[in-house]
């Protein structure tokens, strides 16, 4: 389990630096670079964005990403948990496939919605966004999403269950509790029709530990 002495923890504590808001701005910027300015995107959701996405869509679809799988490999630092007592959020790590949900951005709100989305997402330049090809029932898309940077320190594969629970239950952050983060996209997914079984299992195991210690 992970304490206060672990050095994975300790080293996310020393390298933990948020981005400057040029950083960020040029980093949707370059994002951006291709878009035309009178089109729609579309913004696939994996994690927190499924339940609050946090704006306006003109269509939601239930989509597949190849490539890539969903998995708690971000050590969070700022929305669900600090520098001192870090949270974990999901990432898309490389590998499998993931099902998520694709959100129609209209082209007149593209600008506003991904400075606030970079806003909440981009916090330490943690993730790569990048435009991926996703699979729906409607036809493939293009769509906007966060992947993990497996070179920066906040990226983390080596927990166990066990570490992965105690880390999810004491950590806070600006949004609130990591427990409620983890709890909350099981079940949207589930809500959504999605299986995600590994998540499922961590889930169990997750409210078994909570129950023990109420």
């Amino acid at each position: 389990m992970n304490n206060p002495g672990d050095p994975k923890l300790a080293s996310v504590r020393r390298s933990f630096r948020l981005l400057t808001d040029s950083e960020r701005q040029a980093s949707l910027e370059r994002s951006l670079t291709h878009w035309v300015p009178d089109q729609d995107i579309w913004i696939f959701g994996y994690g927190s964005l499924v339940w609050r996405p946090e704006f306006n869509f003109s269509e939601r679809r239930l989509a597949v990403l190849h490539g890539y799988h969903r998995a708690l490999c971000l050590w969070s630092r700022v929305n669900r948990g600090t520098p001192e007592q870090p949270g974990l959020v999901f990432g898309l790590d490389l590998g499998g496939s993931c099902k998520g949900m694709a959100f129609r951005i209209a082209a007149s709100e593209v600008p506003e919605t991904l400075k606030a989305l970079w806003k909440r997402e981009m916090p330490s330049g943690a993730y790569l966004p990048k435009w991926l090809n996703c699979r729906t029932r409607a036809g493939h898309i293009q769509a906007l999403a966060f992947i993990m940077d497996r070179h920066t320190d906040a990226y983390v594969n080596s927990l166990s269950k066990d570490q992965l629970v105690a880390i999810v239950q004491r950590a806070h952050g600006h949004y609130g509790p990591c427990t409620e983060y983890v709890l909350e996209t099981a079940q949207a997914l589930k809500h959504a029709g999605i299986r995600d079984r590994k998540l499922e299992a961590m889930v169990l195991h997750l409210q078994s530990s909570i129950a023990r210690n109420s």
